[in-house]
């Protein structure tokens, strides 16, 4: 498994509660950008549709190789590919006060390439302060008793 993007964003301003694998619906020139590494996905998020659940807001820049291709769009909605019963959970859980649905890293999975989507709760800023806080102290204590 080999993680291509991280969504860090995502980690520190949610609380993530359950994480879910999804596939992704993309073009063929698509994939060849994705396996460079050229995806982000700050800022995106996870919405409903028709019983179908949409990525939107990720930008997967254009295969340098592909030559001209006049319309395409970096950052259209993109399908993600999950069982009815996973899409009709998330979407109860999105309902729900205080829950969101945010993609955290894109990865290959051997040959395919995976999404990872959790569910998670947003935080408050004394919560940042706080999650910064502990990952300082578990940093120093990691180090302290590295050199120990």
């Amino acid at each position: 498994m080999k993680i291509l993007t991280k969504n860090k964003k995502a980690l520190f301003d949610y609380e993530i509660l359950e994480n879910i694998e999804a596939g992704l619906e993309l073009t063929g020139q698509e994939v060849k950008s994705v396996k460079n590494g050229n995806v982000n996905l700050k800022g995106a998020f996870v919405n409903f549709y028709k019983n179908e659940a949409w990525l939107s807001g990720s930008y997967i820049q254009k295969y340098k190789m592909a030559g001209s291709i006049p319309d395409y769009d970096p950052e259209r909605r993109r399908k993600l590919l999950l069982h009815k019963k996973q899409i009709n959970y998330l979407q109860s859980k999105s309902l729900e006060k205080g829950l969101t649905i945010v993609p955290l890293k894109v990865y290959t999975n051997d040959r395919l390439i995976k999404l990872e989507i959790g569910v998670g709760r947003g935080r408050k800023h004394y919560d940042k302060k706080e999650h910064l806080k502990q990952r300082d102290t578990d940093r120093e204590i990691a180090r302290t008793l590295k050199y120990q």
